[in-house]
Order: structure tokens, then C-alpha cells, then sequence
């Protein structure tokens, strides 16, 4: 599968920044952001499209009040997103100067109109944000524009994971990736359950990620080892800024040390492989073999007294030297002298492998 340009199936991982509300509603900041972003090594840049109107209601009773113990507790729904929203009039200059950087770029939208909004700039892709896997009708509406689909599981139940890759099939979308998220601001490390990153994978055939809202820059680290192939992190410019997500975020200096943590991380993965290659091969010089350590006569035997398995590596296996014990000399051996096949009388290692 690819986002743009973007191979999931290669070898690196797709790095997405997060802007969300880490903008201070300037758009100068929000364009550096982007910049900022792209020289800290992110492969993409990511939006949030909605506004206060379409996520909620203006209204002061309870229910709208925000509780229980987050960051934004006593704010109303209302003021928080109105805080936090990214202006739809910027969209244009920002996916313009995405596309100047060369990163990737799209968004979540919150609700159709956001969708038919984002559709005018062709983005390679949709993300689905955690509290929204519950809205059927907005994921198929999603789904059915035949973009590749990031959903985020945070507050989703199986079963309801379960209906939204239904959904998005039955739409004909099978560019499906899962991302594994625990929807707190910010998460404990102890609730990240990293362990359900391969079985998402297994369990739905899909592309499995991570998006993360926990500190610091282990928990990213720990996905790609686990086979994250999307790393999602809030991202922000300087934490001076303020703002609904400054707290949870990487500032340049922190996410280009997270990446560069990442790219390290794919390296030691590499391949699964048994081969020895050529620096295995050069460490193989401090193996043990089989080496003689008493001068031996021609047509004298070999015995526990004049071989023995030792470093250096250059001479015949070690495996060989029951099978040895017994055998004559084929020629004059000085002590120090490797052992080879060519030393032993009727003797092939061949017949041992």
C-alpha cells in the first residue's frame, strides 16, 4: 500500500507530525511548523478540519462540560475547540507549502462537509481520529472516496474495530492501517499496550501503527520494534506557543531525535537471516578450531594430548574432533599448526557435515 508517493510495504516507517491546535491561530507559525517539521525528518504533516459547529453544541449544562481529570477540565466542549481548531481558510496555503517541503499532507476531517472540504485538495490519504471510529456514516463516507484510511482505535471496543474495517470493505476501501492509540492526554506508559500492535495485524490483515500521545520518545521506538509501520506524534514548533496540546507534543529538537531513533530502530531490525556476512565472517577469526599442540610425526595418532579446540578460528571445526581422535598424521604437524582435512589419514569432512 502506499500514501502518496510512500511505500507501507518498504522498510522505513512512515513518520506523520501532528500540527492539531499547535498553531497559537497564527497562520506564520503554522507554515513554519511545517517547515520545521520536514527538516526534523517527518514523511508527512497532518491536520485536524473541523470546527466547534461540527464537532458540538454551544451550550453551557453539564453534559458539555469538560471532566475528569484531563488537561481541559471546566472548559466547555465548545471553547476548547474553538481554540483548538485549524481555520479552513488556511488549508490552501498550508497543503501548498507542505507540497513546496515535499512532505505529505492531509487531515482528519470531523464530519462530511469537512470531507468534502479536504476532497478540492487531493490529499493521498484520510485519518479517522479515535472518538470519531463511532460515527458508521462519516467512516464510510471516508472510506468511500477511496483514499488510503489511518484509524485511530483509542476508544474503539473490538467490536467496533471490527464494524469500521467492515464498513470500509463493504465500500470497496481495503487501504486499511489500524493505529494502536490509548486516548489520554497525556497517556501513561503503562496504558500504550504496545503487544496489540502485531495482533492488529494478524487479526485484520491491515497495516498496523501507532499514534502516540504519551511523553517522551520510547514509546514510538518500542512500536517500530514491534512493527509499527505509522508513527504518529504531536509536533510543535516551541512549547512557548501554548495551547490544547503544547503539553503532549515534541518540539523540533525532541521529534528530530525521535526520528533519527526510529530510522535507527529499522536498521538493527533488518531481515530475518541466518547468513553470515562479511563482518560475521572477519568476527569468526576468534572462533574456536581445532589446532596442534605437540609436535606429531607422521603415522603418529591424533590424541586428546596433541589437538585441541582453541582460538584462533582457522583450522577444522571443532565437531570434527571425536571423529579425529584415532586418526594418523598424513605428514609432519608442528605445534601451532592449524588442522586441515588434508592432515588426516582417510579422513573427509563430507562423510561428517
Amino acid at each position: 500500500m502506499k500514501i502518496g508517493h510512500f511505500d507501507l510495504k518498504g522498510t522505513q516507517t512512515l513518520i506523520i507530525a501532528e500540527l492539531s491546535a499547535n498553531h497559537g491561530h497564527n497562520l506564520a507559525i503554522a507554515k513554519q511548523t511545517i517547515q520545521a517539521a520536514k527538516k526534523a525528518g517527518a514523511n508527512a504533516i497532518k491536520f485536524q478540519t473541523y470546527t466547534a459547529d461540527t464537532l458540538t453544541l454551544n451550550c453551557n449544562k453539564e453534559d458539555f462540560i469538560v471532566k475528569g481529570g484531563t488537561l481541559w477540565d471546566n472548559q466547555t466542549l465548545y471553547a476548547l475547540y474553538q481554540e483548538a481548531y485549524t481555520p479552513w481558510e488556511w488549508h490552501e496555503e498550508l497543503f501548498a507549502c507542505a507540497k513546496e517541503e515535499g512532505l505529505l499532507c492531509f487531515s482528519t476531517p470531523f464530519d462530511k462537509s469537512a470531507v468534502d472540504f479536504l476532497e478540492r485538495f487531493n490529499p493521498p490519504a484520510y485519518k479517522v481520529a479515535s472518538f470519531e471510529v463511532t460515527d458508521y456514516e462519516l467512516v464510510r463516507y471516508i472510506a468511500s472516496k477511496q483514499r488510503p484510511i489511518i484509524i485511530s482505535t483509542g476508544i474503539a471496543t473490538l467490536n467496533e474495530i471490527e464494524d469500521v474495517v467492515a464498513i470500509c470493505k463493504q465500500e470497496g476501501n481495503h487501504n486499511i492501517i489500524l493505529l494502536q492509540c490509548t486516548s489520554s492526554y497525556p497517556a501513561p506508559l503503562e496504558s500504550a499496550n504496545l503487544l496489540t500492535l502485531p495482533d492488529l495485524s494478524k487479526r485484520f490483515d491491515v497495516i498496523a501503527g501507532f499514534s502516540d500521545h504519551t511523553l517522551g520518545i520510547t514509546a514510538p521506538i518500542a512500536a517500530v520494534a514491534l512493527g509499527a509501520k505509522v508513527i504518529e506524534k504531536h509536533f510543535i514548533l516551541d512549547k512557548n506557543i501554548g495551547g490544547a496540546d503544547a503539553s503532549f507534543s515534541l518540539d523540533a529538537a525532541e521529534f528530530s531525535t525521535m526520528v533519527q531513533a526510529v530510522r535507527d530502530t529499522e536498521k538493527l531490525l533488518g531481515q530475518p537471516t541466518y547468513a553470515i556476512d562479511e563482518k560475521r565472517i572477519k568476527g569468526r577469526q576468534f572462533a574456536r578450531s581445532l589446532y596442534v599442540t605437540k609436535d606429531i610425526k607422521k603415522g603418529e595418532p591424533f590424541t586428546e594430548e596433541n589437538i585441541r579446540a582453541i582460538r584462533p578460528g582457522y583450522g577444522l571445526h571443532p565437531k570434527y574432533w571425536h571423529e579425529i581422535l584415532g586418526k594418523c598424521a598424513h605428514s609432519d604437524l608442528s605445534f601451532g599448526d592449524r588442522l586441515k582435512e588434508e592432515n588426516i589419514t582417510s579422513f573427509s569432512c563430507e562423510k561428517k557435515l
